[in-house]
């Protein structure tokens, strides 16, 4: 027995250890496919790294390689959703750097990494069967970043070829490419030197048969037709990659595993519940007069009653299986009405807008604000100025990597669970928030003058969502910055467009009927197939966002989904401009005021004062902050007008003993001693000025050890003649000893003369020295 009991665990070691040598024979074979994308080649490996994953693979463009792995656990999760994961981490040694924290190490994650892993999950999440409900870990490792090519979009490749590859159920592979525009010119995966001159960043997500997954974009006013090209050359690219990746599951003869039980609602069970309430659904969803909360606790009702029926009806039924059954009903009965009766649930016409309402400058003290209303969605937009020094700083790490840099323009998106009579935890920020925010703040971007004085950070707060609130944080900002006064070039609206389907039965990846919704609700969005999200001015595409919830969109969805929103948009500006119809022509009286001081390079020490100490205390005593513009020019920012008032009080007092004359180059002046050194004497050539050194070896043609040798003393008036400034450091250049010759001169007088001063423009003045 005590023997057996030993053996034990080495029989489940051995075990142990067979599973993963299946696991790791399976992925032995190293295999690699080129795909040709225009001038470029990318190259898809498998076989070599971490062969113990599911699924592995390496996709490199340039020399810039990404690692990708799949895991996926072989045990139902508890969570009755598709709980996947997806983790996208910079590593700063694929950039040949370390980090620059005090532990040297990658800590936390960046919005660079956040916004990237939800690009990645939107493109995969689609094509996971339904039901599927089993852990799934996606995770991309930085290889090495060349600073060319931008690795994101390899990522989302390499996760497609890591799952494709494995036996985890998924119905891709999918195909990613970027789409640059320089010069009328269309790259495919442009580097980064191209996408700094290009006008639009367009990232396309294509299934098989040229359907479209997943769309990411953020242009400047690109046109309907220019978009609507870029769109289909990426989709066309994004075969050749899967045709990549289909070729090496033939050459791996790549099989998938057969999963334990996946979640779905018994037939009979969701026929039972039909009969139960279908009805009663049907009442609810054409009663037009609920709103949100109305309609959810009449739904909640019904379901109720109906799911105590099931439970008696089927008394072995699992919980999942009774709710899933309702909510089956009620997602049928939803959707017919949009398909077979063209009735949305709040009464609306398939391409009708909710009423919409603008409110402008509602919080007087703000430098901007803006309450924009559309339907039950309320968002409130506030603007703030600061100075450039408050622009975002990219740490070098994510530049190196990211090719992101600093950016004195930011829209900080915030969802609290009031807006949706809930309660929950306040603080930090979550990915959809981060998310939701960089897509308002795209379509903004574009509109916002390059040369703009000030850093400027938008507040969107959603006080209340009933769908589409990123959208309605667009125009909220953009109505915001308009009455802030700062001179975008044009208005900007958002709308979303959501999408109702009917798969062939014969083909379920293909559709055979379809509903395009304008101005979605969050219950359209919830029970609908696609979230279209499309922002811009009345010329052009500002930002893009396609969420697909089915395998695939065909390009004619997608291009009507495009026109959709586009006539959309507009109406949306045409009641927006009743509000403000452009910006105003100045900043509010409140505002911040941004002011030049020239300093010469004699002036500067006593200006900064020692180690800064002036600037430091003018700062900390007034509030505003000052920057080094060139050699000679210090910008002076301050959040309000009296703030700059107090400045410059300041600022002429620190300077009012340090008033310069025009010395004439090679005369005499009177000075006066004021300190005795070991190394000369200290003087004054005017009461006002700051003394200047007059050395031992300036003082007579006699060397001296000291400049009591020559009877010197405080307060004692000699003669000194003026050679001008020492070009390095500004320091005044005098002497007594040439004057010791018999040669004539003639004694100059001074009168005091100011020498730095500030300008008192209101705005923006710049101050000059003689």
């Amino acid at each position: 027995m005590r023997y057996l009991l030993r053996l034990g665990p080495s029989v489940a070691r051995v075990n142990f250890r067979s599973c993963h040598e299946s696991v790791y024979s399976r992925h032995g074979t190293i295999r690699k496919v080129g795909v040709d994308l225009d001038e470029k080649k990318l190259e898809i490996s498998t076989g070599r790294f971490a062969r113990f994953a599911d699924g592995s693979a390496v996709v490199q463009l340039g020399d810039t390689s990404v690692m990708v792995t799949a895991v996926s656990k072989t045990k139902p999760s508890p969570s009755h959703f598709m709980p996947l994961v997806v983790d996208y981490r910079q590593k700063a040694a694929a950039a040949g750097r370390i980090p620059t924290n005090y532990l040297r190490r990658e800590l936390g994650t960046t919005d660079n990494e956040i916004l990237t892993s939800r690009l990645i999950d939107r493109s995969i999440r689609p094509l996971f069967p339904a039901g599927y409900f089993y852990d799934t870990q996606v995770l991309c490792n930085l290889l090495a970043v060349d600073g060319v090519n931008d690795p994101d979009v390899l990522a989302i490749n390499g996760a497609s070829a890591a799952l494709a590859l494995s036996d985890i159920p998924w119905n891709g592979p999918i195909g990613a490419v970027r789409v640059g525009l320089v010069d009328g010119e269309y790259l495919i995966n442009p580097t980064r030197r191209e996408m700094a001159s290009s006008t639009l960043n367009l990232v396309v997500v294509g299934a098989p048969s040229s359907h479209v997954v997943m769309l990411e974009a953020s242009a400047e006013n690109a046109l309907q037709q220019d978009f609507c090209h870029a769109v289909k050359l990426g989709v066309k690219h994004s075969q050749q990659i899967i045709f990549g990746i289909q070729q090496l599951q033939r050459e791996l003869k790549i099989t998938k595993r057969t999963p334990v039980k996946v979640f779905s609602a018994p037939a009979d069970m969701v026929e039972h519940a039909r009969q139960l309430a279908l009805e009663r659904i049907y009442a609810v969803f054409t009663d037009y007069s609920h709103d949100k909360i109305s309609r959810d606790d009449a739904i909640n009702k019904v379901r109720l009653e109906t799911e105590e029926a099931l439970k008696e009806r089927f008394p072995q039924a699992e919980p999942f299986e009774v709710m899933e059954s309702f909510n089956t009903v009620c997602k049928d009965i939803f959707r017919n009405l949009v398909l077979n009766e063209y009735r949305r649930c709040d009464g609306r016409e398939l391409t009708s807008l909710r009423n919409i309402s603008c409110d402008v400058d509602i919080l007087k003290p703000l430098h901007g604000s803006a309450l924009f209303q559309r339907g039950q969605t309320q968002v409130l937009c506030g603007v703030t100025f600061d100075s450039l020094e408050s622009s975002i700083k990219a740490d070098i790490i994510t530049t190196a990597l990211s090719g992101i840099k600093d950016k004195n323009f930011m829209l900080h998106y915030e969802f609290p669970p009031y807006a949706t009579n809930e309660i929950g935890k306040m603080g930090g920020i979550n990915r959809r928030e981060l998310g939701h925010g960089a897509l308002a703040e795209k379509a903004l971007r574009p509109v916002i003058p390059k040369d703009f004085p000030f850093t400027i950070r938008v507040t969107a707060e959603v006080l209340e969502s009933n769908g589409s609130s990123s959208m309605a944080s667009a125009c909220g900002g953009s109505l915001a910055l308009m009455d802030a006064g700062v001179p975008i070039s044009s208005a900007v609206a958002g709308v979303a467009i959501g999408l109702i389907s009917k798969p062939n039965p014969e083909k379920p990846t293909e559709i055979q009927d379809y509903r395009l919704l304008t101005d979605i609700l969050g219950i359209e969005d919830y029970l609908g197939d696609m979230d279209f999200k499309l922002a811009g001015t009345s010329k052009g595409i500002n930002a893009l966002q396609a969420d697909v919830k089915i395998p695939g969109l065909p390009l004619k969805v997608v291009m009507e989904a495009i026109q959709q929103a586009t006539v959309a948009k507009k109406e949306i500006l045409g009641i927006m401009n009743k509000s403000i119809a452009k910006p105003r022509p100045t900043r509010k009286e409140n505002g911040p005021v941004i002011e030049n001081v020239r300093v010469p390079v004699s002036r500067r020490a006593r200006f900064v004062g020692p180690g800064g100490y002036n600037l430091r205390r003018l700062q900390a005593q007034t509030g505003v902050t000052i920057s080094q513009v060139d050699e000679e020019t210090f910008s002076v920012f301050a959040p309000t007008p009296g703030a700059m008032n107090e400045a410059q009080d300041f600022i002429n007092e620190i300077c009012k003993d340090d008033q310069e004359h025009q010395l004439e180059f090679g005369a005499v002046y009177t000075a006066t001693i004021t300190e005795i050194r070991d190394i000369g004497v200290m003087v004054k050539l005017y009461p006002n000025m700051s003394a200047v050194l007059l050395h031992n070896s300036q003082l007579d043609h006699k060397r001296i050890k000291h400049p009591t040798a020559l009877g010197l003393e405080v307060g004692q008036q000699i003669q000194v003649k003026y050679f001008g400034r020492d070009p390095t450091d500004g320091r005044m250049r005098l002497s007594r000893k040439v004057l010791q010759s018999p040669a004539a001169t003639v004694v100059k007088t001074l009168s005091e003369k100011q020498s730095i001063t500030m300008g008192t423009g209101n705005n923006q003045g710049t101050s000059t020295s003689s």
